[in-house]
C-alpha cells in the first residue's frame, strides 16, 4: 500500500493538481472579465471631464490666439 500510495500522490501532483488550478484560474478569469455597473459609471464620468477639459483648453487657446498671436512660439 505504501508504494501505491506514493504513486498515486505522485500522480495527483504531476497530472491533477496543475490541470484542477489552470481550470480554477481560468473560471475566476471569465467571471470578472467584465466591468461592474461602479466600473462602467466611474468610466462615463471620467469620459465628461476629460470632454469639458478638451473644450476648455481649446477655448483658452483660442482666447490666446486672438490677443497673443505668437504664444506658441514663446513655449
Amino acid at each position: 500500500m505504501g508504494i501505491l500510495g506514493f504513486v498515486l500522490a505522485v500522480l495527483f501532483m504531476v497530472v491533477v493538481a496543475p490541470v484542477w488550478i489552470v481550470f480554477h484560474y481560468i473560471t475566476k478569469w471569465r467571471s470578472q472579465r467584465g466591468l461592474t455597473a461602479q466600473d462602467e459609471r466611474l468610466l462615463a464620468e471620467l469620459w465628461e471631464i476629460s470632454n469639458r477639459l478638451e473644450t476648455r483648453v481649446q477655448t483658452l487657446e483660442r482666447v490666446l490666439d486672438a490677443e497673443a498671436p505668437n504664444w506658441r512660439n514663446k513655449v
